[in-house]
């Protein structure tokens, strides 16, 4: 491409390509497909009457779940045994003897569910910053606890049903299993790479340029930072990093726990303002791999959570990953620096929105 052809190179018009590289894939940025007049899916507004305690809502104080185990009166997170896991701790063998097109190994794990609030109707940036920690010092508990003997623990949260949430009440999952699943193989496997080529964590250094960029950079503080990743494939995808070095959630400070509930809920009550709506997402976190794994060297690693929402240009129109996307590569029809610029906007920077549906206990509450 000549200077002058490149001159008058507009990401915002013109389709190209941008690196992925924790995952060592492109993704084709067609941005001027958004001038499309839109006929495709509309999705249902998501319920704004939540109660605050359903009798029949198996994650509520009191009530009594599928396998007849009644959960406590809790006032603060809570945490029990996934009673449909997808993994168990005392899986049989596949057996040895296998074709190399017909391979089948060994999975074993734990399943468990935590409940971030005692109310159905109170989300992560509806709770206090206190409460939050809590929820945060929970994750770092059970990273500890179940990491001893676990390669992989993973934290995630669904939020909404237009992610498959099928409960609305507050609440993650964590899966350990005996295997590193394959999105982070991938991470570590780049970050690793990466590392070794420029001795320096890819992540770390990332975060360092965007700060100085600003291009991106949703919310931050002293020692953290939410950023719309150059390589974003979901409209409003979000990666949050710390800004010092560090492998795991157990790793961080007092001071970086209590930053992260802050930076947390400033996000995510800018997600909520965007649309107007208790925005959907699948997030989850990603840190250096634990178990048998805790006596290497995985100065390569960054601790990273990613934020997955699926919507794209309204509360009722999601984006989908499908013909292309399945069959080609990833590709999405907005630059990442586009979202960034509106959630960004000093309308998402309310505390609350008015369109959540409060009460006269709400109000107390905070």
């Amino acid at each position: 491409m000549s200077k002058k052809q490149d001159a008058r190179f507009d990401p915002k018009e013109h389709q190209h390509l941008r690196y992925n590289p924790l995952r060592d894939s492109w993704i084709l940025v067609s941005a001027h497909r958004m001038k499309r007049p839109w006929a495709g899916q509309v999705e249902k507004p998501p319920e704004e009457q939540i109660p605050r305690y359903d009798p029949r809502n198996p994650l509520c104080p009191g009530n009594t779940r599928a396998n007849g185990e009644v959960n406590p009166d809790y006032e603060s997170t809570f945490v029990f045994d996934n009673d449909f896991p997808a993994l168990q701790p005392d899986a049989p063998d596949p057996g040895a003897d296998q074709h190399p097109l017909f391979q089948s190994k060994a999975a074993r794990g734990v399943c468990k569910v935590m409940c971030f609030h005692p109310w159905s109707d109170v989300t992560l940036p509806l709770m206090k910053k206190e409460e939050v920690v809590k929820v945060i010092e929970k994750w770092v508990e059970l990273v500890e606890e179940i990491g001893i003997t676990y390669p992989w623990v993973q934290i995630f949260e669904n939020k909404g049903a237009v992610m498959g949430c099928s409960n609305p009440h507050p609440h993650c999952q964590v899966w350990a299993s005996n295997f590193l699943p394959n999105e982070p193989a991938l991470s570590d496997r780049c970050q690793r790479k990466y590392y070794e080529k420029h001795g320096e964590p890819l992540l770390l250094e990332y975060a360092k340029q965007e700060a100085e960029k600003k291009e991106r950079v949703v919310v931050e503080s002293s020692d953290w930072l939410a950023v719309v990743p150059y390589w974003a494939t979901w409209p409003y995808q979000m990666l949050l990093l710390p800004r010092r070095h560090v492998l795991r959630l157990n790793d961080l400070t007092t001071e970086e726990r209590e930053g992260l509930a802050d930076i947390m809920k400033r996000l995510l009550t800018k997600y909520d303002n965007l649309f107007e709506v208790s925005f959907p997402y699948s997030m989850g976190w990603h840190g250096a791999p634990t178990g048998p794994h805790l006596k290497e060297n995985n100065s390569h690693w960054q601790l990273h959570a990613h934020y997955y929402p699926p919507l794209l240009r309204s509360a009722t129109v999601k984006k989908f990953m499908v013909g292309y996307e399945m069959l080609a590569q990833e590709q999405r029809d907005l630059t990442p620096e586009q979202p960034g610029s509106k959630v960004r906007s000093p309308w998402c920077s309310q505390k609350h929105t008015v369109f959540i549906s409060i009460s006269l206990n709400w109000i107390s509450h905070m």
